[in-house]
């Protein structure tokens, strides 16, 4: 890999956090939990977010949510990811937050794409709304300020691109006190296909001028996110996909925004040990039947670019006991561990899909200037 030039940039501050790098992990549903965000973070320093959290299934106390905003003892800053369509609810999930003392940072979700979210108003559909957006972020910020909270806001450049919104959302976040805002350069009708607008966060650090702005989308390498930060003049970069199966993409995060050199990725024996590492962590964290099977999305991750063969791929798919993973590492082993990291295979990970109409309320666009919370949207309890 070419070697990386040291850029010209200010400190990342996050409140009173510094995130140097100037790196994010993007909260992903069933990933970013606690197990792979250690696992990141013993790559290089930044900003780890957890699993995007319901603020009414938080405010409820579901055993399963509660679950999923565990931290690791060493974790600073407890970052967590709040997603919620009413500014009450959201101000009282943030209440029992800070007198739970249950995280450091709140980073709020307004980019979720799926269907199940935006129909009910939620993620990527709601900055429409500039009223409730608003109202939603300046809840969380009143209620987190006084404990020294920062809450920071993520969303998309809008629905499609005959309703963008994100230029509206960055000033808005900014007005009512968010500390940084980050955007995903997609639509929600992109989901995760096509190619991100990076343009689209040059435009919105133009328009955001106290609170830093953080680039998202189409990051597979270090090398992208320097250019990205170069072409843009963001402050800083959010990685989701380009993670997957790749956690040491974090260590040459650190080295290219330090201007060192980024060598090759790990040849297949080091890839083993790093998801040999990545199982005990998600059975610590779940125990080993669920640790396990949550480790099966992941193989084809780690796999990817390397000559394992077919029958090899689909037998760790479903692979049940760390036994029976111990065996399956030891006949990829043989494969060679000297095996290099495939060039080119830093691309895309994770489902593409295509892009599509967005679904929304009935009637969702009539007004944006509404701020009444949508119907039924407080009843969905599942952090996906």
């Amino acid at each position: 890999m070419d070697d990386v030039h040291p850029i010209e940039r200010t400190p990342l501050r996050i409140g009173p956090y510094l995130a140097d790098p100037p790196v994010v992990l993007a909260p992903m549903a069933g990933i970013t939990n606690v197990a792979f965000r250690r696992l990141c973070r013993e790559y290089g320093a930044g900003l780890y977010v957890c699993e995007m959290i319901t603020t009414r299934a938080l405010v409820e106390r579901d055993p399963g949510t509660l679950h999923m905003i565990t931290f690791d003892p060493s974790e600073t800053p407890r970052s967590m990811q709040l997603y919620g369509v009413d500014p009450e609810t959201m101000a009282a999930a943030v209440r029992m937050v800070v007198e739970e003392n249950l995280a450091d940072h709140i980073d709020m979700n307004f980019g979720c794409p799926m269907p199940k979210v935006t129909r009910r108003g939620g993620g990527a559909a709601l900055p429409f709304k500039r009223k409730l957006f608003g109202d939603i972020v300046a809840a969380a910020v009143r209620t987190a300020e006084p404990a020294g909270i920062p809450v920071t806001v993520k969303f998309r450049i809008g629905i499609d691109d005959e309703h963008l919104t994100y230029l509206d959302a960055g000033r808005i976040a900014e007005a009512e006190g968010a500390v940084a805002v980050a955007l995903h350069a997609r639509t929600a009708a992109q989901r995760y296909s096509g190619q991100a607008d990076w343009s689209a966060i040059t435009r919105l650090k133009e328009a955001v001028h106290t609170i830093p702005v953080l680039g998202n989308g189409d990051i597979f390498s270090a090398a992208d996110a320097v250019r990205m930060v170069e072409q843009t003049g963001c402050d800083g970069v959010v990685v989701g996909r380009g993670c997957l199966g790749r956690p040491w993409l974090f260590g040459e995060l650190r080295a290219a925004f330090a201007g060192e050199p980024v060598g090759p990725g790990p040849n297949l024996g080091a890839v083993l040990l790093v998801l040999r590492r990545h199982a005990e962590l998600l059975v610590d964290h779940y125990g080993p039947d669920k640790g396990i099977r949550d480790l099966r999305k992941h193989m084809a991750w780690y796999l990817h670019g390397f000559p394992v063969g077919s029958s090899l791929r689909q037998r760790f798919g479903l692979v049940r006991t760390m036994t029976e993973l111990d065996e399956l590492l030891g006949a990829v082993g043989e494969l060679g561990h000297d095996e290099e990291f495939a060039v080119g295979a830093e691309g895309p990970r994770g489902r593409q899909g295509s892009p599509a109409r967005v679904a929304l309320p009935e009637n969702w666009l009539d007004d944006p200037d509404d701020a009444s919370v949508p119907a039924g949207a407080e009843l969905m309890h599942s952090g996906g």
